[in-house]
């Protein structure tokens, strides 16, 4: 029998790799195409919880259209920050399609955020308005800056008002994106400065069981897109309740969820992303909708996205073969 390797990859090699956020985008499409017409294998997410509002996640996803199969151990404990550690951690494994074989483990930090920003961007492409040019980021950390790394590929963006609850994270934030983008960039003193008159809102701070509930009805202008990442936390039921479509990446996952405590008060759903893409339900269709989405985060998102750095890094020559 032929000694099998697999390749490892750290967080640096990940990001050595050199995978854009387009190529991303252009992957999540594919991936979320292939949701809609039914062809993907994604059971709900297991997880396991030591302690309030941490939890760490088994996530497998089958992609027929990509090849890609294999798992996301991930972690998200909120509090890490106090300890020098990023909130969300964990790995990934990529199996070949055919025989089941361990191609490749991954550090999985890198692809959480830039496939979540890569979702949200996807999602507003149905779901914004076209000339979208000022966003709102309310959490300043690593999805902050990824969804507006995403938005910017898919937008002609020109402004941002950033707002966190940590001055030092959000005047952080404002000085990296004027140098990394050439953005407009404002601070926000108070959360709403973030939502009205934004024509794309990102809210990215912890994921709660129950909502802080910040955003209240009325803030949201009418014509904007609303992207969830932290799922309802900063939103009070009234002000999701305004939305003319609320979407969601799945909705057996969403279902789920709901069923163990979170998005108690959002409104029906309208339609899934796969849907969206798939022409099943048109996304926007008047510039006045208010239009949402509650991204969940799905493996499907992280298997579109690792075959491209395990491709790319074989090409590039990072990382490390192991014996299996």
């Amino acid at each position: 029998m032929s000694e099998h390797k697999l390749l490892y990859l750290s967080r640096a090699d990940v990001e050595a790799a050199g995978v854009t956020m387009p190529e991303i985008i252009d992957a999540l499409e594919v991936a979320f195409r292939e949701h809609g017409q039914g062809k993907v294998e994604m059971p709900p997410k297991p997880g396991v919880h030591s302690r309030p509002d941490a939890f760490i996640h088994a996530m497998p996803a089958y992609i027929p259209a990509l090849k890609s199969i294999g798992v996301k151990w991930v972690s998200n404990f909120p509090d890490n920050f106090k300890r020098g550690l990023p909130s969300i951690s964990g790995l990934m494994i990529v199996n070949d399609d055919e025989t089941g074989m361990p191609l490749a483990v991954m550090d999985c930090t890198w692809i959480t955020g830039m496939r979540t920003g890569a979702a949200t961007a996807l999602a507003a492409k149905y779901l914004a308005r076209a000339d979208s040019k000022k966003v709102g980021i309310l959490g300043c950390g690593v999805q902050g800056r990824t969804n507006l790394e995403a938005l910017k590929v898919l937008f002609p963006l020109e402004q941002v008002v950033a707002y966190d609850s940590r001055p030092a994270a959000q005047a952080g934030y404002a000085a990296e994106v004027r140098e990394r983008w050439g953005l407009q960039v404002t601070e926000a003193r108070e959360p709403r400065d973030a939502v009205t008159g934004c024509d794309i809102v990102v809210t990215a701070g912890p994921i709660l069981r129950t909502p802080h509930a910040t955003i209240q009805a009325g803030w949201l202008d009418a014509g904007a897109f609303a992207s969830l990442v932290d799922f309802d936390s900063y939103w009070a039921g009234p002000a999701m309740q305004e939305t003319d479509k609320f979407c969601t990446d799945d909705v057996p996952q969403l279902e789920y969820y709901r069923h163990i405590g979170y998005f108690q008060q959002i409104p029906p759903i309208y339609a899934s992303l796969g849907e969206l893409v798939t022409g099943q339900k048109p996304g926007r269709e008047t510039p006045t909708e208010r239009t949402m989405t509650a991204n969940l985060g799905l493996a499907l998102d992280d298997m579109a996205t690792a075959p491209i750095l395990y491709r790319r890094a074989i090409e590039r020559g990072v990382g490390t073969w192991l014996p299996l």
